[in-house]
């Protein structure tokens, strides 16, 4: 009964559905197409999808014991995430791909592929369109997935998909960011064939062709291919083609039969189109919450660029951050490992890898309040441990950490005549 409602929900009664071993899950599909592809044509939102899933996909991942927060170097999850989740992509292709897909199609999904024990052996991207998420009539979940090879369904249990998803207004499926910036994306695509058309013009506006001869009742050319066209368009595709585009410009133009040629000035709004521009280059990096500075517009200092940086790792960066580790936590372990508090993490500090100088005040910071230890730090710097580069140090002149009690009350104690030691 269950199966026949999953097939009807996908409206393809007509089809088989199989339980059998999925042979041909594992496809990368075309990334974009139709609209998607339309889009990705505008520089400003291929710019933001680069960046957000770059940003996510070189970011270092680990596995975390929440109480003892000591980190574990040996589980299959962990294998998978950080060195080939399949064995045609590396773990920063597989990032790149699923970051990229949640944010064109509102949702990512991966198949996990398990072992014997249970265990994740391997993640297969499975492309958007193959899989769809349901609610039976016990609003019980389920993940509905087409064989990209022979075309039948097969149902999956949420457990073994991975499903990382955009804004959603049900919490089932996520709304692209294209979607939900469609007549943004559209003006600014409609601004960019403008601007093609500008300069294909020789960055101006096209003129008037005057002749003294009436070209209104002359007989229709016939072309080589056998069509016929009026003259007019025939000496408008002749001026066109000798003297307009970039290649063509400046060359003189040599005119017979009292021809004269008459160019339109530009107005102030066929002027002013690039401001408009940059305007919808605005308008993209506020849908994708791109700080603009990535994007080249707008006032740029050092300083507003750091602060930018930074609202763009709280902003935009961890809220998906934080989406990836709780799906990953809760699929790729076991429930056993979650309840001894095991969490797959990502640590962001890889975004301010190029900031010498926020990283090095914020290691110093770090340490001296004793949160760091210099063991801590060449950890996160990818560097091996020194001997006696795990003890902690506070203040009162960076003792350790231990002694900090004992050392703060003899400060305090009278010494003898009166005076505190």
């Amino acid at each position: 009964m269950i199966l026949e409602k999953l097939v009807r929900h996908v409206k393809n009664e007509g089809r088989r559905l199989t339980l059998d071993d999925p042979s041909g899950w594992n496809t990368g599909g075309p990334l974009f197409g139709g609209r998607e592809l339309q889009a990705m044509k505008l520089p400003a939102v291929n710019a933001c999808i680069e960046i957000i899933s770059d940003s996510v996909a070189k970011m270092p991942i680990y596995l975390m014991d929440s109480g003892t927060r000591e980190r574990q170097t040996d589980h299959p999850a962990l294998r998978l995430l950080t060195s080939r989740p399949t064995e045609a992509m590396t773990a920063f292709d597989y990032h790149k791909l699923m970051e990229s897909r949640r944010i064109a199609y509102g949702n990512a999904y991966a198949l996990i592929w398990r072992d014997r024990w249970g265990a994740p052996a391997e993640l297969l991207p499975i492309a958007p369109g193959y899989m769809q998420p349901y609610l039976d009539d016990n609003g019980r979940l389920w993940y509905v997935g087409t064989n990209p090879r022979t075309g039948e369904y097969r149902k999956f249990w949420p457990a073994d998909v991975l499903h990382y998803k955009a804004f959603s207004t049900d919490g089932l499926e996520g709304v692209s960011y294209l979607r939900r910036g469609a007549e943004t994306i559209e003006a600014a695509l409609q601004a960019q064939k403008y601007e093609v058309g500008f300069y294909k013009n020789g960055a101006k506006l096209t003129g008037i062709l005057y002749t003294e001869t009436d070209l209104t009742n002359k007989p229709d050319i016939k072309q080589a291919d056998g069509t016929t066209i009026s003259i007019k368009d025939a000496i408008r595709r002749e001026w066109e083609n000798l003297y307009t585009g970039a290649d063509n410009a400046f060359r003189t133009a040599v005119m017979d039969f009292g021809m004269k040629y008459t160019p339109v000035t530009a107005s102030n709004r066929d002027a002013q189109f690039i401001e408009s521009k940059a305007a919808s280059i605005e308008d993209v990096g506020r849908l994708f919450n791109i700080p603009l500075y990535k994007l080249g517009v707008g006032k740029q200092t050092y300083a507003s660029n750091v602060q930018a940086a930074i609202e763009y790792m709280q902003r935009t960066l961890s809220p998906i951050v934080a989406e990836h580790e709780q799906e990953d936590t809760y699929k790729l372990l076991l429930a056993s490992e979650q309840q001894r508090g095991l969490q797959l993490r990502r640590n962001m500090m890889g975004e301010l890898r190029g900031d010498w100088a926020a990283r090095a005040a914020w290691f110093k910071s770090m340490r001296e309040i004793g949160a760091y230890s210099i063991n801590n730090i060449l950890a996160l710097e990818d560097m091996p441990d020194i001997a006696g580069g795990d003890e902690h140090y506070a203040s009162l002149n960076y003792i350790p950490a231990d002694l900090f009690r004992e050392l703060s009350i003899n400060r305090n104690e009278p010494k003898e005549g009166g005076e505190n030691k």
